[in-house]
């Protein structure tokens, strides 16, 4: 008789411990679901800016700096290459000068030469050109 006792005691226990992770582990995974807060825009928010609303640059430029003034500078930048790139696409004459001083600025940016470079170098000076 304590036989089976001892062997239903175990499998009660064994069975509750089964049931007890079983409902730990569903309890867990419905917190994945969970909708996490959103920041983006409500419907209200949407309505404020009227969709003919088109900010002009120095609008972009003062709306950076009050996020970011590293942001702000940033568009600014970018703000001026733009410009610089409008002006140079009007002269055909000039777009050949721009190629030379965008490949020049890359240059200074990334100084590391490559080993085509490296190997164009060796070939001018074994052939003397």
């Amino acid at each position: 008789m304590q036989k089976i006792l001892l062997t239903l005691k175990q499998a009660f226990r064994s069975s509750f411990l089964v049931i007890s992770l079983m409902v730990f582990i569903s309890l867990t995974g419905s917190f994945i679901f969970v909708q996490q807060t959103s920041h983006a825009t409500t419907l209200e928010e949407l309505k404020l800016v009227p969709p003919e609303y088109k900010p002009n640059s120095e609008e972009k430029i003062n709306r950076a700096n009050e996020y970011d003034p590293g942001v702000g500078i940033q568009e600014e930048d970018r703000q001026k290459a733009y410009e610089q790139a409008k002006k140079d696409s009007k002269n055909l004459n000039t777009i050949e000068k721009t190629y030379e001083r965008n490949l020049k600025a890359e240059q200074k940016q990334n100084p590391s030469e490559g080993f085509g470079e490296k190997a164009k170098e060796v070939i001018e000076k074994v052939t003397g050109k």
